[in-house]
């Protein structure tokens, strides 16, 4: 069975998706999707989790995955969830950390057709010297994800 749910954020709506396996999808939404009827555990708790991390109440998520894809880009996506809250890393890490500095175009596309955007964290992969490219939901998103991320300025006490 496929569940489905849509959930706004300041930056869009998110559509939210779920078999009986898992999370399947988090991505921004079009007017073609419609959430069902019947609910799931893993999308409430996925929304949860979601609206936590959204208010910087949550640095790491707890949820059961099922991305479709292939061998390579669940490896792509597993190195991707190995990136701390608050930093980032280029293309050209995350193929060496592949194993494959060779492999940087595969990896990129991998990272490209994440299916689970935020909690597979694709948006903390950046270009050369932290140069913001590449994200399906759009570089706004991107930043928005990264501010979220970000370290909070410090006030001064004077």
């Amino acid at each position: 069975m496929i569940y489905a749910t849509l959930m706004d954020t300041d930056f869009g709506t998110l559509y939210l998706q779920a078999d009986d396996c898992g999370l399947t999808q988090i991505r921004m939404a079009t007017p073609a999707d419609k959430p069902t009827s019947a609910t799931s555990v893993f999308i409430a708790q996925a929304q949860s989790q979601l609206q936590a991390y959204l208010l910087g109440q949550r640095q790491t998520f707890e949820l059961t995955l099922n991305p479709v894809g292939t061998d390579f880009q669940r490896s792509v996506w597993r190195e991707l969830q190995r990136i701390p809250f608050g930093k980032t890393i280029s293309y050209l890490e995350l193929s060496k950390r592949l194993g494959n500095v060779k492999a940087i175009r595969a990896a990129a596309s991998a990272n490209g057709k994440n299916p689970i955007l935020i909690v597979i964290p694709c948006h903390r992969v950046v270009g050369k010297e932290g140069a913001l490219v590449g994200f399906s939901a759009g570089l706004h998103v991107k930043k928005a994800l990264l501010a979220i991320e970000s370290p909070a300025p410090q006030q001064s006490l004077f």
